[in-house]
């Protein structure tokens, strides 16, 4: 028979631990040790205390601060599981001094001080300038789209929250009718009535929640030119429905802006919209303002982002502010010589085969009332069409597709001369009638769009915004993947920004360890 360690689990052994030793030099909890204490100032968490007079003591924001961004380091966002981290590991003891904070002390913590934060965020990104870490040459900007503590279940527009309101409604009605008739003939402790009592009241619940908010709040509406009503959500309606490569969520964009130099992120911003191009000009005029306030001198630093906020409003504003930006259009990549090619080799349609099925069109584009202007196009019914898309070709040409609403194109008495296929028009499935315009480029005066193509298009353009992916992507992957900081715990604006700030500062102090002085001090 083979021999082993004999080991006994009733032993009992006294270990002398000494907290600080477990903080080694070189790790990622002795730089957040080591900052707290000795470069932040903490005494703008102060005036939320009122109790030096009387009352209990409190925990010191500087240990709190410890246990948060390191749990937050590790992918730990629960502040329950933090409280247990604190009572069980080794770390966590040592960077909070043997003390066991509740988890309702750290979740207060955290969604009640999104101010002071934003100010940390800055005490930051001063270290990293004083320790030369910031280029200020190069920005990149882009947005991670995050899950939020909302369903997207319950969103949906004012008038679609209303007809789920009168469906449950209905539903608790019959249910109602149900249980009285099933109540006169069986048992009241009958588990079937037991389930539907119990349907009743989550119908109930859902049913006044959504009263309560069709009552107290207003339509959401967009941010394009056109005002147009938005989903709302009854659970956080400042977040928003977005659709990512993983799905459609309802969460917030956090938007981050990062200096090329060491991918230090010098703006950290929430906004609960999924599109981006709206966010330009406040991300950039705080990052502006932040720079001049802390005394941080800026030189014409080049701006760069993606497509998603190339639109005419963002160009306009970089040119008249006399930003040096770089942001190009969705057709950037097919005006470039070197990907000409790219659609060829990497097509994966597929031939078209058989016969169509014919239908004639008599009615060309040239009898339908198109105005350039204005943008608009009116059928030869004389009903108005909506404006699908529009793009510019590699060529400069600007192309409008309208297409007909297909309510009006199913009773129109011109469909069969009109439509392509008229028999779809009385499919579910159909489309209206399809039109399109090609407006050549010399037809029209050149815009702030065509001053950035120009850019973006030349070399030197080609060669800055190589540089973007490189300086942001890095950022969202540390954040989201290293982390696992991939969702959002909070509800509110002001909150989840308060939270996406620590995230980015988890990112930060690991590059004031990697490349700072305390980098510095270990390779000595």
């Amino acid at each position: 028979m083979p021999k082993f360690i004999p080991y006994d689990p009733n032993q009992s052994k006294m270990v002398v631990i000494n907290y600080a030793d477990q903080l080694q030099a070189g790790s990622f909890e002795f730089a957040i040790n080591h900052i707290i204490d000795h470069k932040l100032d903490l005494t703008i968490f102060y005036p939320r205390y009122q109790n030096d007079e009387g009352g209990r003591p409190a925990y010191d924001p500087a240990i709190l601060l410890k246990i948060i961004l390191f749990a937050y380091s590790k992918g730990i966002t629960s502040s329950r599981e933090i409280q247990w981290c604190c009572e069980t590991n080794i770390i966590f003891k040592a960077l909070s001094c043997d003390t066991v904070p509740h988890y309702t002390t750290l979740a207060s913590f955290v969604s009640g001080r999104s101010e002071e934060i934003g100010i940390l965020f800055e005490q930051v990104l001063l270290i990293c300038d004083e320790q030369g870490l910031l280029g200020k040459e190069l920005f990149a900007l882009d947005g991670c789209k995050m899950s939020s503590n909302a369903a997207k279940e319950w969103s949906g527009t004012f008038k679609e929250l209303e007809q789920k309101r009168d469906k449950l409604q209905r539903q608790n009605e019959y249910n109602i009718k149900e249980h009285k008739k099933r109540d006169n003939t069986e048992s009241r402790e009958d588990e079937r009535l037991q389930r539907r009592q119990q349907t009743i009241e989550t119908l109930n619940k859902a049913h006044d929640k959504i009263d309560r908010f069709l009552k107290s709040a207003s339509p959401r509406m967009g941010q394009g030119k056109i005002q147009k009503e938005v989903k709302s959500n009854i659970t956080d309606n400042e977040s928003a429905k977005m659709t990512t490569s993983k799905g459609t969520i309802q969460g917030y964009n956090g938007i981050a802006t990062a200096d090329k130099k060491h991918q230090i992120i010098v703006d950290a911003q929430a906004f609960g919209q999924g599109q981006e191009h709206h966010t330009l000009q406040p991300v950039l005029n705080t990052v502006f303002e932040r720079f001049k306030r802390l005394g941080m001198a800026l030189n014409d630093p080049i701006i760069t982002a993606d497509t998603g906020y190339a639109n005419e409003a963002n160009m306009k504003y970089l040119h008249e502010n006399g930003i040096n930006g770089y942001i190009p259009d969705n057709q950037f990549r097919k005006r470039d010589p070197k990907f000409s090619e790219q659609n060829k080799t990497h097509s994966t349609r597929k031939p078209i085969t058989g016969k169509r099925k014919v239908g004639i069109s008599v009615i060309e584009a040239s009898e339908f009332e198109f105005n350039p202007d204005t943008k608009t196009c009116h059928c030869p019914a004389g009903e108005a069409m909506w404006l699908r898309s529009e793009l510019v070709d590699k060529h400069g040409h600007t192309k409008f597709f309208f297409e007909g609403r297909l309510t009006k194109c199913r009773a129109c008495e011109r469909k069969n001369r009109c439509m392509r296929n008229p028999d779809s028009a009385n499919t579910r499935k159909g489309h209206g009638r399809q039109v399109s315009f090609i407006i050549q480029k010399s037809q029209r005066a050149p815009n702030y769009t065509d001053w950035m193509k120009q850019r973006v298009d030349s070399d030197k353009g080609k060669r800055i915004y190589s540089h973007r992916m490189s300086v942001i992507e890095p950022v969202f992957g540390n954040i989201g993947t290293n982390k696992r900081l991939n969702r959002f715990s909070l509800r509110g604006k002001k909150k989840v920004q308060g939270q996406w700030q620590l995230y980015c500062l988890i990112h930060n102090i690991e590059k004031l360890k990697n490349y700072g002085e305390l980098a510095t001090g270990i390779r000595q």
